[in-house]
């Protein structure tokens, strides 16, 4: 078990926690939520030991392993796959290392022989005859294949990386396991094997993810970070969502009846005060009003930005249609082929591929920001675009403040309007004033939002409109998407997103295109769909 005993973090005059008391026991996964900047990751690594807190201790029973999924994508370069993951058993991984090396001593002595024997002991309770095939099967599972498995984790691509460190984390089932944003860059099907995988852990997880159909998936509890305080609640996402709008909402609505009874009886004083027949009814109703307590709902720290596409102009009959479409890259692979759509009216169609690079290259295509293809598409006249591309730093390569890059934009040129549409994303105050090439990465997609929104476009084209987004801005991109009329093409790896809006289902393989018009489930869900995706792969 790990605990926290009055744990405060404070920064300067920032207080990010206070007085923080927590327990997280076997058995359960905790998720860390919170809205960006209230301390999550923060709160991680007070726990794993990486910071130190201002004041208060973190408490693990004596003996317990603890896992953490690392960061730094860089740090195991120069030692094999598989040895990286058999490192994330410390104790196990020393033991392998200190006895190989007494074997490999020219002047083994008897001295040797018995410390060696210890080891062996130590190393077979610690089941480490099977650690080298074990470590494998996570790796094979998590879609490293066995012939990458003694290469340099340097040789490794950056997905090959992430799923190298997340098989390091799960490795030699630890007591605690510790896993910040474990579903970066992970396939479906990888990722429906690590949710399987911790449904059946036995031991304690503590998970920080914006992957909402994850954090159902795999929680049994949810741990909220708001107001520097943290409070656990027991069931998943979607439970503790609901049941905090619920509670916010009857608060509301009792503070209303408070504000307007208050409303009532101060007209009454001030109709009736100065006259005598009523002064007494008015004086009664004073000192009722002077009892009268509104329980305040404290501002939250999380912010819901309004997210609202609207349409210049309905869409005609004809939006596109695309024909025999194929990209090659650069290095002579096939991005894709023959590539045939004919989309309509209603249309919401979620792009998929196990090459991500297929997709935005597509999209890329079809948005006519890139020209080297084979094949050929046509829009209807009623049709106008926006495009969110997954790389937009070329659209904040100046130091044009926020106000004067939207404006680029727009044919309103008044600061009034722009502001509007920045504060929908909330850019509001002095941050409008902000150079657009210092933005973070979340920033850049608020401001990329803001003018999609503002051109009014009829078919959106959208790659990844969700990354570098905290839960708050991703669930109001999730119902902007929903409810916007027009024609949308996107590809995303939230698959609640997915699964929410797509109507029609595109994935693009290496054999050609599957389309489907159906939900994202049930097309991950059909066996014929699953046949069919195997040929397209092989």
């Amino acid at each position: 078990m790990i605990s926290t005993s009055n744990v405060s973090l404070q920064y300067g005059k920032r207080v990010l926690f206070d007085e923080v008391n927590v327990n997280f026991t076997p058995g359960n996964c905790y998720g860390i939520i919170g809205a960006n900047g209230a301390g999550k990751s923060t709160f991680m690594k007070i726990l794993s030991g990486e910071i130190e807190p201002t004041k208060g201790r973190v408490n693990i029973l004596p003996g317990m392993r603890m896992s953490v999924l690392k960061q730094n994508h860089n740090e195991f370069n120069e030692f094999s796959v598989l040895e990286t993951v058999l490192m994330g058993n410390k104790k196990l991984f020393r033991i392998m290392k200190e006895k190989d090396a007494i074997y490999a001593k020219a002047d083994f002595n008897d001295d040797d022989g018995h410390k060696v024997s210890e080891l062996e002991g130590e190393f077979a309770e610690m089941n480490g005859w099977n650690a080298e095939s074990e470590a494998a099967e996570l790796l094979t599972n998590l879609g490293v294949m066995p012939e990458s498995h003694y290469q340099p984790v340097k040789e490794l691509s950056g997905k090959g990386k992430v799923k190298t460190l997340l098989a390091q984390a799960l490795f030699g089932n630890p007591d605690i396991l510790m896993l910040d944003e474990p579903t970066n860059d992970l396939d479906v099907e990888t990722i429906s094997w690590l949710e399987n995988f911790l449904a059946d852990f036995q031991n304690t997880v503590i998970v920080i993810s914006h992957d909402r159909h994850f954090l159902d998936a795999v929680c049994t509890n949810i741990c909220d970070i708001d107001y520097s305080k943290l409070s656990t609640y027991t069931g998943n996402y979607s439970f503790w969502y609901h049941m905090s709008q619920l509670q916010l909402k009857q608060r509301s609505d009792a503070n209303k009846k408070i504000e307007d009874k208050r409303a009532e009886l101060q007209e009454f004083v001030r109709r009736f005060s100065a006259n005598a027949s009523k002064s007494s009814q008015a004086t009664s109703r004073k000192k009722l009003l002077e009892k009268l307590t509104i329980d305040e709902i404290p501002a939250s720290t999380r912010k819901y930005p309004g997210i609202i596409f609207k349409q210049e102009r309905e869409v005609g009959d004809q939006i596109l249609l695309v024909e025999h479409l194929s990209k090659t890259g650069k290095d002579g692979s096939v991005l894709f082929k023959e590539v045939n759509i004919n989309v309509t009216k209603g249309d919401k169609i979620a792009f998929i591929s196990k090459n991500q690079l297929s997709v935005s290259s597509l999209f890329e295509v079809l948005a006519e920001e890139d020209k080297d293809y084979k094949g050929k598409f046509t829009f209807g006249t009623t049709i106008y675009k926006a495009f969110l591309p997954n790389d937009s730093h070329k659209f904040f390569e100046s130091d044009l403040n926020l106000i004067d890059w939207l404006r680029q934009f727009s044919k309103d040129k008044d600061e009034t309007y722009i502001r509007g549409f920045l504060g929908k994303m909330l850019f509001s105050g002095e941050e409008v004033l902000k150079k657009c090439n210092v933005l973070s990465g979340g920033e850049k997609v608020r401001c990329m939002t803001s003018r999609m929104m503002l051109l009014n476009p009829n078919l959106l084209i959208l790659d990844e409109p969700t990354n570098h987004l905290d839960l708050e801005s991703i669930i109001a991109y999730n119902d902007a998407l929903k409810d916007y009329p027009g024609v949308i093409f996107f590809t995303s790896h939230d698959h609640q997103l997915v699964q929410t809006v797509a109507n029609r289902i595109v994935e693009i393989t290496p054999k050609g295109i599957i389309d489907k018009v159906c939900t994202y489930d049930e097309y991950l869900e059909n066996p014929a769909i699953k046949e069919l995706r195997q040929k397209m792969y092989k």
